[in-house]
């Protein structure tokens, strides 16, 4: 019996710490993401650039992973489509948003997600959402408000597809706790990306877009690639932690996004820049603390 209680104790604490580092992850490699979707010609608008991460997605994973098994059989697959079209209009929109709005602002907007996944988890799974818990998710917006100087700006629609994002995502992360024990993170992320091509496919078709140089096709390929590594990386990360604190740790996501700014494009390092990361980055600190304490409990 004692070898047991210190097994589970064991697990228990690691549980978050691998959370935490598959989302910490995820969030470097969708900041890459981020760039190469920011950067690229603007010809691609968000569904040219949607059908060609889930089209490439489709065959990537088949590639990949279905070596001598079919990647088709998930469980629960009304739930796998209906996550793939959550995921698919957040997506559209937070890309709508990036296009049409400074960074910055479609960052802070976006990440708002947590306050939604919270609210979806409670609706759906009468999930208990502890003051402390509360507090965490409220320093990440104010990290997030700091690091950018709480600077929002750009059109109304386009503030209110960032908007739209987050709201979406913050009901995806929460439906991936219902197939997360039954489904792998591949299986979850294929039906996504077969559910996008689906419905970008139609808005493509009437404007097609071809890549006209090298360049183009090779940031096309990392969009593809990066969206993979950093979905899967998030997908597994769900093993281990629940939506919004999902969303809590992948707020570091803003902390690498303006690092980038100033290691290659020469941004300032201001006071903004350490106060804002701390905060987000003391928020997934505390938010572990927590955790820990509630095993102890």
């Amino acid at each position: 019996m004692r070898s047991t209680s210190v097994s589970s104790t064991s697990v228990g604490i690691a549980r978050p710490f691998t959370g935490l580092f598959f989302m910490l992850s995820s969030s470097i490699v969708f900041t890459i993401m981020n760039i190469l979707i920011k950067t690229i010609d603007a010809r691609y608008t968000a569904w040219h650039l949607g059908f060609f991460r889930f089209l490439g997605g489709v065959i990537l994973l088949n590639l990949v992973f279905a070596k001598g098994g079919n990647l088709f059989k998930g469980d629960n697959i009304p739930l796998l489509l209906g996550r793939g079209c959550t995921g698919t209009v957040a997506f559209i929109s937070l890309v709508t948003a990036m296009r049409m709005l400074p960074l910055s602002t479609s960052i802070i907007i976006f990440y708002t997600f947590p306050v939604f996944a919270a609210i979806s988890a409670f609706f759906l799974y009468k999930e208990r959402i502890y003051l402390s818990q509360m507090f965490c998710i409220a320093l990440v917006i104010l990290g997030i408000l700091v690091l950018f100087n709480f600077n929002i700006s750009g059109s109304w629609f386009g503030q209110s597809m960032a908007l739209t994002g987050a709201v979406f995502t913050g009901l995806t992360v929460t439906l991936i706790r219902s197939l997360r024990g039954k489904n792998g993170p591949v299986v979850i992320y294929l039906f996504f990306c077969i559910v996008g091509s689906i419905i970008t496919f139609p808005m493509v078709a009437l404007n097609p877009v071809i890549p006209s140089s090298l360049l183009e096709f090779l940031m096309i390929a990392g969009i593809i690639l990066t969206s993979a590594g950093a979905q899967l990386l998030m997908n597994q990360g769900f093993f281990y932690c629940s939506g919004w604190e999902g969303g809590v740790y992948m707020s570091t996501e803003a902390v690498f996004t303006s690092l980038t700014g100033i290691l290659l494009m020469g941004e300032i390092v201001s006071w903004n820049f350490f106060v804002g990361g701390m905060l987000i980055l003391g928020s997934g600190v505390l938010l572990n603390y927590f955790k820990r304490r509630l095993v102890f409990s």
